[in-house]
């Protein structure tokens, strides 16, 4: 029979980006569709660098309903969409696109929430009236803070090697600040001394290195959390410098992952699937 009259074929989607070998992404969406007995097809698409729109239009085309973008092609999605959610027009950036039956594209960005229900919900972490310091100031750092700020931090702390770049980010969330939130500032790494941290968040690509940036030995007050965006299969840089401070509460950013995914999911399919077999299961694999 003419797939014209092939009602039965699965729902198209699939996660944009270059390299995109190694995304987990397939895994985690196939594990949901299954664990919610959705009938969808999830695969990972290669695209060259300045082809990303032609890639959206042909996928969207061959009846394609929704799409995870990741580096380096966050960017041009927020330009591609004809309409953007408000936490992506914060974020700067869109992972997540919805192509609906008329043509319209919408832009979302899941990356903070992603990051915020793994603190709070998966990992039991607090963010609310804490002292939130977050390192790097790129497009990581600007996709999350509008979340950790809906959350309601003492304080909120960016850091950066060029300090005008974090003192810019800040500028961008100001209007943010409330009584519950009482400070959001900013600067480089030298103006940590003498400061103390709730919860540090690592947003850079340092630990990819295996490096770290310069932190003072004292960062963390007692009891505090480290969570690095970053993930891998052995503790990131990151996190050995956490253990080494003697900081018990560390995680990687595998649970962000899983959690930007289970909000895209919930956006195309309506249904929210669980996050924490499916963190467990790459865990097992890695």
């Amino acid at each position: 029979m003419s797939d014209l009259f092939d009602f039965d074929k699965p729902d198209l989607y699939a996660v944009m980006g270059n390299p995109i070998n190694h995304s987990k992404s397939p895994q985690i969406h196939t594990a949901f569709a299954l664990e919610t007995g959705q009938k969808l097809e999830y695969t990972a698409i290669h695209v060259d660098v300045g082809g990303f729109n032609q890639a959206v239009s042909h996928f969207q085309g061959h009846g394609g309903k929704g799409l995870n973008v990741t580096v380096p092609f966050k960017l041009d999605a927020w330009k591609l969409a004809d309409t953007l959610t408000d936490r992506a027009k914060r974020a700067g950036a869109v992972n997540t696109l919805v192509l609906n039956k008329n043509g319209e594209i919408v832009g979302d960005n899941t990356d903070g929430v992603g990051l915020v229900n793994d603190i709070v919900d998966h990992l039991g972490w607090e963010i609310s009236q804490k002292r939130v310091l977050i390192l790097g100031a790129g497009g990581a750092s600007r996709g999350v803070i509008g979340p950790i700020l809906d959350k309601k931090p003492l304080t909120l702390s960016i850091v950066n090697r060029t300090a005008s770049k974090a003192i810019e980010l800040a500028r961008l969330f100001s209007d943010m600040k409330d009584k519950e939130t009482q400070s959001i500032d900013a600067g480089g790494y030298e103006s940590l001394t003498d400061q103390q941290f709730d919860l540090v968040i690592n947003a850079t690509a340092a630990s990819l290195h295996g490096e770290v940036p310069p932190l003072p030995d004292n960062l963390l007050a007692p009891d505090g959390y480290c969570y690095d965006m970053m993930y891998a299969a052995q503790p990131t840089a990151f996190m050995q410098w956490a253990a080494q401070h003697g900081v018990t509460n560390i995680s990687d950013g595998l649970g962000m992952l899983v959690g930007q995914a289970a909000e895209s999911f919930n956006i195309w399919r309506g249904i929210r699937p669980s996050v924490a077999p499916v963190i467990q299961s790459i865990q097992a694999s890695m």
